[in-house]
C-alpha cells in the first residue's frame, strides 16, 4: 500500500516570491496606462525612477519649458534625452539657472515612454515636479478678466481652455477643487505651456467664489444657450468673470442663480452650438474687447 502524499500550506518565501511578482505586473499596467508606480524604496520593482503620487510628470518641450521658467512651481528631476536638451537650450529666453537646483537625467525615449505612457507625446522630456499652488481670489482682483468653468472635466478640454485664456490675457482660472482635471501630463500636454503661464484658483463652493467675485467688482456672466441677450451687448463692466458650464449639461442651476448675467452666442449656421473649448475662445474674444475698451 502506497502512502498518501500530503500538502503543506505553501512556504513563506513562496508567498514573498509571488506577491513581489503580482505587485511587478500590477506596476507595469500602471505605468502602461500613463499612471504612475509605486513606491518602493526609491525604486519601483523593475528599477524604474519612483515617483511620489504627490507629484506630477510634465511631458513635451513647450510644456515643460514653461514650468522649468515658473518660479512658483517646485521642480525635483528633468528626464531628458540629448537631442531634446539641445532642443531646450536653444529655445528663445532660455537661461541655465533653471536647471541650477535640479536633477537632471539623460535617458533613453524608451524610459520615457514607460514612465508617461506609450502614447504621450512628449518629445524626449519629463519633468517630476510638484503641483502649483493655487492662489486666492483678493490676491487676483487688479485682473480685468478672468475665467470661472463649472465641473468641465476632461483635461484635454481645460487645457486647450487655459491656452485660449493665455492668448487673450485672462487674469486667472477659477475651478473647483472637485469635478475638475487634477494636474496631470495629460492636462498640462493639451494647454501646451499655458498651466505654467496663468494664475490658478481652487475653490469649494463655486457659487461662493462668484458672489465674492461680484463684491471685488466684477460682472459674472454666464454663457448659456437660454440667455436673455448677446454676449456683445450683455457686458456693462470694466471688469468681467466668465462662467462657463460643462459640455452637454451647460450651467448648473445654482451657477445660473448666482451670475448677474446669463448670455448666449448666437450661430447663424445649421449647428447651433460648439465645443466647449471653442465657446471659450469666441467668448474670451468678445470679453477681451470689451474690457479693453472700457479702460
Amino acid at each position: 500500500m502506497s502512502e498518501k502524499k500530503t500538502t503543506g500550506a505553501p512556504s513563506e518565501a513562496h508567498n514573498r516570491h509571488h506577491a513581489e511578482k503580482r505587485r511587478v505586473r500590477r506596476d507595469q499596467s500602471r505605468i502602461e496606462s500613463g499612471g504612475k508606480p509605486k513606491t518602493i524604496e526609491g525604486k519601483t520593482p523593475d528599477g524604474m525612477p519612483s515617483i511620489p503620487d504627490s507629484r506630477v510628470l510634465l511631458y513635451g518641450l513647450h510644456t515643460v519649458r514653461h514650468a522649468l521658467a515658473n518660479a512658483s512651481r517646485k521642480k525635483h528631476r528633468l528626464f531628458a534625452t540629448k537631442n531634446a536638451m539641445a532642443r531646450l537650450e536653444a529655445e528663445p529666453g532660455w537661461q541655465a539657472q533653471w536647471l541650477e537646483r535640479l536633477k537632471v537625467e539623460e535617458a533613453e525615449p524608451r524610459l520615457l515612454d514607460r514612465l508617461v505612457g506609450n502614447d504621450a507625446v512628449h518629445q524626449g522630456a519629463v519633468l517630476e515636479a510638484e503641483p502649483v499652488a493655487p492662489k486666492s481670489l483678493k490676491a487676483l482682483s487688479q485682473s480685468k478678466l478672468i475665467l470661472v468653468l463649472d465641473q468641465i472635466t476632461d483635461p484635454h478640454n481645460v487645457g486647450a481652455i487655459m491656452r485660449s485664456a493665455v492668448a487673450f490675457g485672462v487674469g486667472a482660472l477659477v475651478t473647483t477643487n472637485r469635478h475638475t482635471p487634477a494636474e496631470s501630463g495629460v492636462l498640462a500636454k493639451s494647454a501646451s505651456g499655458a498651466l505654467d503661464l496663468i494664475e490658478h484658483v481652487g475653490v469649494r463652493n463655486l457659487s461662493e467664489a462668484i458672489e465674492e467675485l461680484a463684491s471685488l467688482g466684477y460682472q459674472t456672466v454666464g454663457l448659456d444657450s437660454e440667455g436673455g441677450a448677446e454676449l456683445e451687448t450683455s457686458l456693462n463692466s470694466g471688469k468681467v468673470a466668465l462662467v462657463l458650464g460643462a459640455e452637454g449639461k451647460g450651467l448648473r442651476h445654482k451657477t445660473r442663480e448666482t451670475c448677474a448675467t446669463l448670455a448666449r452666442i448666437d450661430l447663424p449656421g445649421e449647428i447651433r452650438s460648439l465645443n466647449v473649448s471653442n465657446a471659450a475662445v469666441l467668448s474670451l474674444y468678445i470679453a477681451r474687447r470689451h474690457v479693453d475698451a472700457a479702460r
